[in-house]
């Protein structure tokens, strides 16, 4: 039996953002959950209070509500969070994995200002990968988009459980080459800091947007389904 799948979604984004990944899950039998994190509800949710911890427990509490160890999948900014859970319940994560993303063991934005990051007004300024994303799914994107709460972005966690270091991890490098990821971790890149101290990472090429789940969908599940089976 393959093993339950959690999807976390970055920043901006709730569980909508992996429709098309868990309906190709769902299709083949998958037990998956995605993630709304809290404060992205709604662009009326109150960001100002929420914490990194708030969004580690959200994560730690829909791993633990499937009963069994998962394969955690999260994405982009919410590796840092992600990883997080993985010190807390390393026990319940049959396997790890980062989706154009990595384990983070610093704060994103230590020194960012306010109570919350909107998302960018032009693509230009947001400055990420958009390759193979239609501009029905970039309207779709920037009108459901919420504010990042700042606590996700100044916040962190002390890691403490050694116990995380051994957890299966698989990087899926959508945006850059797993290469460039690879160098980064070497230049010392803190939001992928884990890479250097985890025991067992796979590395992925699927050259595509930052967001595979919208640009490379079927591809995406069929990796992260193939993981669950191997965990299961």
């Amino acid at each position: 039996m393959a093993a339950p799948i959690v999807l976390v979604p970055g920043f901006w984004l709730g569980a909508w953002a992996w429709d098309e990944v868990v309906s190709d899950l769902r299709a083949e039998g998958h037990e998956v959950t995605a993630l709304t994190l809290p404060g992205l509800e709604s662009p009326d949710a109150d960001r100002a209070r929420i914490t990194f911890s708030d969004h580690a427990d959200a994560i730690c509490n829909a791993v633990t509500a499937a009963g069994r160890p998962v394969v955690l999948a999260v994405h982009s900014g919410a590796g840092a969070t992600g990883y997080a859970a993985t010190d807390r319940i390393p026990q319940l994560i049959a396997h790890m994995v980062y989706v154009d993303s990595g384990p983070a063991t610093a704060p994103l934005d230590p020194g960012f200002e306010g109570d919350e990051l909107p998302l960018a007004p032009t693509w230009e300024e947001l400055g990420e990968n958009l390759d193979g994303i239609s501009d029905e799914q970039l309207a779709t994107f920037r009108e459901r988009a919420v504010p990042e709460p700042a606590g996700a972005l100044r916040e962190s966690v002390e890691l403490r459980n050694a116990a995380r270091l051994d957890v299966p991890t698989t990087a899926i490098c959508t945006a850059f080459t797993s290469a460039e990821y690879k160098a980064a971790v070497e230049d010392g890149q803190t939001w992928l800091g884990g890479f250097g101290e985890l025991r067992n990472v796979t590395w992925i090429d699927l050259p595509t947007s930052h967001w595979p789940m919208w640009s490379r969908p079927q591809e995406l599940a069929a990796v992260i389904g193939d993981i669950a089976r191997g965990a299961g």
